[in-house]
């Protein structure tokens, strides 16, 4: 391997850029094969290096058969998460092709079968396949069920120490989301104190490149791409990844590919939806039809559904609301612990397309005593131009002396409240958001010269059905999706606002639920929704004639 400094005295800067670029797209080299390293105030060190595959492919055992690989598995507390990456033009895995198996070190033969909990492709040429957790001692891996070939990975990964998603921003900076550094909640951390990594392996510092940290902030970091990345076609960069080092520390982990590449709008003064929604969920599929109908009523236009690891068929739902001209997409988030990773990557996505999003669970309802519609209170409380985000206060919701579910949903069927308000969840303006991209889950960090509005209560609130049948409460009990919120099964801040009174670390239902958090009287939204919402014809609420196996 030679290695030469290009000294400026004998070839100028600008022209030795050109060239390689020149290089690049005519001789058919790649950003594999010749690479710009910017290092020391940007000064350039020209590296020739060859190319060896980042995957093993496994799946054929004849040469004219399109390989599928494992490009990586991520070990969960209760699952393993496995990417399959696509030959081009090769049709992908259903959940009935495929059977997770678990094999003991250094043995092809199978100690374990079990079916996939799902499979999901995000993009053209990779899905996610969610198997059970493995038991100890063996590792997960696919099986084709056609001809029982055997799929390996050579690469598993934990959760809790991974960079896992990378967004390139439309200021040409990398937004990398990171499991690992364990930063405080809400804080802006040192950014000399890490640096940022690109490449397709980390293993091999002579395949990587590195620069500077432009911020850092709870679980995301943003950096300063380099130019042989922004200027190699898009294709190249899609498998490479990116990724964060802590000063005087290994390189974490990562399956964080360059996937996203984010653009100015077209139309820049005007947004193309004024207002959205974006959420995180699990196994919630079923009060989607509610939740989405109503909003759309009162001026809600585009809906951001974050999938953190449902199994309930949520994608069916989803597109049973697109075929009745909704407008949601389903973002697959198998991440746990990152809710607010994940409303900032949505902050992110809607950013081109929503004037403003707000950001509420799928219990939790906008609801308007003064009669207007969302677009109006939006408009008129913002008017200020340095308004940029309003604060809705929660009022929380019981069950109502309910033991089901509410056929008519839960707008109608919980009527009592808490007295006092809980908190309060955000709309925002994604355009004003600090670059750092910094939340706690009910409210974002904003550019300097921005405010934030706190909201009447008698013109906008928010209905939290916090407190619902145990059947429905029981879940938040499996996990809570926020990262500086501790589970309630661990016996962590246990004086937290975030737990229920009185349960402890058990999902064990109290033999008076139905009537707890009962203090006021409140039918307010429910008046409203049986007044706007019934079909005269049938009286039915909208969402109940959807088809049962799609509201499951």
């Amino acid at each position: 391997m030679i290695y030469r400094k290009i000294r400026s005295s004998f070839v100028p800067w600008n022209l030795l850029f050109r060239c390689t670029l020149l290089l690049l797209f005519f001789s058919g080299f790649t950003l594999s094969t010749l690479r710009l390293f910017f290092r020391d105030g940007f000064h350039p060190r020209l590296v020739s290096t060859w190319w060896t595959p980042p995957m093993e492919a496994i799946a054929a055992k004849s040469p004219s058969t399109p390989t599928i690989s494992i490009q990586e598995t991520v070990i969960f507390p209760d699952q393993a998460l496995v990417f399959l990456k696509y030959p081009s033009s090769t049709r992908l895995f259903s959940k009935d092709d495929i059977d997770c198996i678990y094999l003991i070190p250094n043995s092809s033969k199978p100690q374990l079968k079990l079916s996939p909990v799902s499979i999901d492709g995000q993009y053209s040429d990779h899905q996610t396949v969610r198997c059970p957790r493995q038991p100890h001692g063996t590792t997960a891996s696919l099986a084709v069920k056609s001809n029982g070939n055997l799929l390996h990975g050579s690469t598993t990964l934990m959760w809790d120490s991974l960079a896992y998603e990378a967004i390139i921003d439309r200021d040409n900076t990398t937004v990398v989301f990171v499991k690992g550094l364990n930063l405080r909640s809400g804080r802006v951390s040192d950014p000399s104190k890490f640096k940022c990594m690109y490449g397709w392996d980390f293993r091999k510092p002579k395949f990587v490149l590195s620069s500077e940290v432009v911020s850092v902030a709870q679980e995301i970091v943003r950096c300063k791409t380099p130019l042989s990345i922004l200027n190699s076609p898009q294709r190249f960069n899609t498998s490479i990844k990116a990724s964060v080092r802590v000063v005087g520390r290994q390189t974490l982990k990562s399956i964080a590919q360059l996937k996203v590449r984010l653009s100015d709008p077209i139309h820049s003064s005007q947004k193309q939806h004024e207002m959205c929604i974006c959420t995180m969920l699990r196994n919630q599929a079923r009060f989607l039809p509610e939740w989405i109908m109503y909003h759309s009523r009162i001026g809600v236009q585009r809906w951001f559904i974050y999938d953190n690891n449902s199994d309930d068929d949520i994608e069916d739902v989803v597109e049973s609301l697109v075929g009745a001209n909704y407008n949601v997409t389903r973002h697959v988030w198998p991440w746990i612990k990152t809710q607010e990773a994940g409303f900032s990557h949505c902050a992110l996505l809607a950013r081109n397309s929503c004037e403003w999003v707000g950001f509420i669970d799928v219990d939790e309802f906008f609801h308007l005593p003064s009669g207007l519609s969302l677009y109006d209170v939006v408009r008129n409380q913002s008017r200020p131009s340095e308004v940029a985000e309003l604060r809705v206060s929660c009022h929380s919701f019981g069950p109502s002396g309910l033991k089901n579910v509410p056929v008519r949903g839960v707008t109608v069927g919980y009527t009592c409240r808490l007295a006092g308000r809980e908190r309060h969840k955000s709309i925002t303006r994604p355009e004003a958001l600090n670059s750092s991209l910094i939340n706690v889950v009910h409210h974002f960090h904003l550019q300097a010269g921005f405010q934030y509005a706190n909201m009447d209560r008698k013109v906008l609130v928010i209905n939290h059905y916090k407190y619902q049948v145990w059947e429905v409460f029981k879940e938040k009990f499996y996990r809570r999706v926020a990262t500086y919120v501790s589970d309630w099964q661990q016996e962590q801040n246990v004086g937290s606002k975030d737990r229920t009174p009185g349960l402890g670390t058990k999902a064990v239902e109290p033999a008076d639920w139905s009537t707890r958090f009962c203090e006021v009287e409140d039918s307010g939204l429910r008046d409203r929704v049986l007044k706007t919402f019934i079909d005269p014809k049938t009286g039915r609420l909208l969402w109940q004639d959807l088809p049962n196996e799609q509201k499951r």
